[in-house]
């Protein structure tokens, strides 16, 4: 783990102690993105791990839509629970991207009371349509392709093990980002109609 990850830890410990057993807080090193967790605090709530790989801070990054170091209160399901969760990317003094600092929160009971009450709440409204993502989230984005492909020689990848690192980057929501297959393509050294193509093998359509 970087030294300046580990500083995060006091914090993740005392974030995880002040919200209760309903709040989980993982530390991410981007470094080695297919086993990113390097700590968990109250894992119990989603079940994470340390040496599991990133879920879902690209997807929520991506769907905040602004330039930002943050994104809070989005949403995903996970073991039946309803999980809101915030993320804070980490840098070094130069500004480097090392991390992030996750935090998930189980409103499952809270959601069970809105359930309950909603008869006398008013009407949820529509959801804004998704923003173009800042420069911060594409150079995330982008370092985290370059992570999953670092210390592999493409040129010597199989069909099979191309294909899984597509598998992981669409899992991730590498591929929400727009631009990001020229990116994939160029740093495998095929073409974007061969990225496609993985995708839809990947996706089913094949």
């Amino acid at each position: 783990m970087h030294p300046r990850l580990k500083g995060y830890i006091p914090m993740a410990d005392m974030l995880a102690a002040t919200f209760g057993d309903e709040c989980e807080v993982v530390i991410h090193d981007i470094s080695d993105p297919e086993h990113s967790v390097v700590y968990v605090a109250n894992g119990s709530v989603t079940g994470r791990e340390i040496g599991q790989g990133f879920e879902h801070f690209v997807k929520n990054t991506l769907e905040h839509g602004v330039d930002s170091e943050y994104a809070v209160n989005d949403f995903f399901h996970k073991k039946g629970k309803l999980i809101r969760t915030s993320s804070v990317l980490i840098r070094d003094d130069d500004g480097t991207l090392l991390g992030a600092l996750c935090i998930n929160i189980d409103m499952t009971r809270a959601q069970q009371q809105v359930e309950y009450w909603k008869n006398f709440l008013p009407q949820p409204q529509a959801a804004p349509s998704p923003k173009e993502p800042g420069k911060r989230v594409e150079e995330m984005v982008l370092s985290l392709i370059d992570n999953i492909l670092v210390g592999c020689d493409v040129a010597s990848l199989s069909r099979e093990e191309r294909i899984a690192k597509i598998r992981f980057m669409e899992n991730r929501g590498i591929f929400q980002l727009k631009g990001s297959i020229d990116q994939v393509a160029e740093r495998l050294g095929v073409n974007r109609v061969t990225i496609y193509s993985y995708l839809d093998e990947v996706r089913g359509k094949r």
